[in-house]
């Protein structure tokens, strides 16, 4: 078997203390595919080790904590791990295309132009991308076509509005008066001399008296 092997930045290692899995991820569509789980006969043997060796103590016990040991140096590249590396990339290979465009690593069901011998990212499908230049399209004439449309000749622009209703402390939903106990939502100015409150917003003097607001 080849010493090297590929998919070395698109995988995960979710190998256990009972045997290796490995997870390999397409680069465009992140979707994944796991390896069947190789099950580790020397840690069967180990664990069986351990068993015996918590009962009987001494030489079996020090066997014991070498295997404990071992569990650790899992974490690392060993032969074993190595091999079993191989033999998923085997497995999963048939599954996945490496682009000559980019160079990622695509799954061939979702990700792959066949036609062109380029994964979608380099070599979008065309029917697709037609279908979502429609799409596109579609929405930019949409915002257009509500743009042209004037959708506030119903709405009163003159009064300030206000988003609470000062007599019953409900939500406002628009308009001149509360829909839910009918008081007057127009804003209120009051005059400092005469009292009037029937000054619009923004006026500077008084429409009763012309004092200054």
């Amino acid at each position: 078997m080849a010493d090297s092997v590929p998919f070395t930045d698109n995988f995960s290692d979710l190998s256990n203390t009972q045997g290796y899995q490995f997870e390999f991820r397409c680069e465009r569509c992140g979707n994944g595919f796991r390896s069947a789980f190789q099950r580790d006969n020397m840690e069967t043997g180990r664990s069986v080790l351990r068993t015996v060796g918590s009962f009987f103590g001494g030489t079996l016990r020090d066997l014991s904590n070498s295997a404990d040991q071992w569990r650790y140096d899992r974490a690392t590249n060993s032969p074993a791990k190595d091999r079993a590396l191989a033999a998923a990339v085997k497995e999963i290979t048939p599954s996945f295309r490496q682009c000559r465009g980019c160079g990622d690593w695509m799954c061939q069901d979702q990700c792959w132009n066949e036609e062109i011998g380029q994964c979608l990212r380099c070599s979008p499908s065309v029917a697709e991308e037609i279908s979502r230049a429609q799409a596109s399209a579609q929405r930019d004439q949409i915002w257009d076509k509500a743009r042209e449309k004037d959708w506030t000749s119903d709405l009163d622009l003159e009064t300030r509005a206000k988003v609470t209703c000062p007599g019953c402390g409900l939500k406002a939903e628009g308009g001149k008066f509360c829909s839910s106990c009918g008081t007057s939502l127009a804003l209120k100015v009051g005059c400092g001399g005469c009292g009037s409150e029937g000054n619009k917003p923004g006026a500077l003097f008084c429409s009763d008296c012309g004092s200054k607001l």
